[in-house]
């Protein structure tokens, strides 16, 4: 599963660049090319009629942005935000979207050669779908998300058009 994910990078040195952030007790882990910015908890907008997992919306620089509760979307245990809490500003197909996380921990740097298909146990937590794999460095694991699947294309363009 994971082969397909990082199609082109096949060397063992090619590196994989990751925004790690925490969520739900866990440690994540998205490709930072699809990260445009973090930025701490600003006021939203609550939009009426829109999916559980979506937070409101927010004005970032003139731009409206849609926030979405990763912890919501994934059914794992939600956390009141505090001061240690972002929103993950990422690219998701044509749309940019903003991710409520835990925390941000570490930008950091691994061998894609040690990512590898998501075990059993990982999988009970989030789903498979929303997994690239698991990537092991030194005695950690970090689950790595595939923002393209994150959130449907449908999904995509209805929340984007509720705003």
């Amino acid at each position: 599963m994971a082969d397909n994910s990082f199609e082109g990078k096949r060397n063992a040195a090619d590196l994989l660049q990751l925004v790690v952030f925490e969520l739900g007790g866990e440690e994540f882990g998205v490709e930072i090319m699809n990260v445009q910015e973090i930025i701490r908890m600003p006021e939203m907008t609550q939009i009426p009629q829109s999916p559980d997992f979506v937070e409101g919306v927010i004005n970032l620089r003139g731009r409206i942005i849609v926030v979405v509760n990763l912890s919501k979307r994934f059914n794992l245990q939600s956390r009141v935000a505090d001061e240690n809490s972002r929103i993950i500003v990422v690219e998701i197909g044509n749309s940019v979207v903003g991710m409520i996380v835990d925390s941000v921990n570490e930008v950091l740097r691994i061998p894609i050669s040690s990512v590898e298909p998501a075990p059993e146990l990982v999988m009970s937590k989030v789903s498979r779908n929303y997994l690239k794999g698991v990537g092991k460095i030194d005695k950690r694991l970090l689950i790595l998300l595939d923002l393209g699947r994150v959130l449907t294309v449908e999904e995509v363009s209805e929340i984007t058009n509720l705003v």
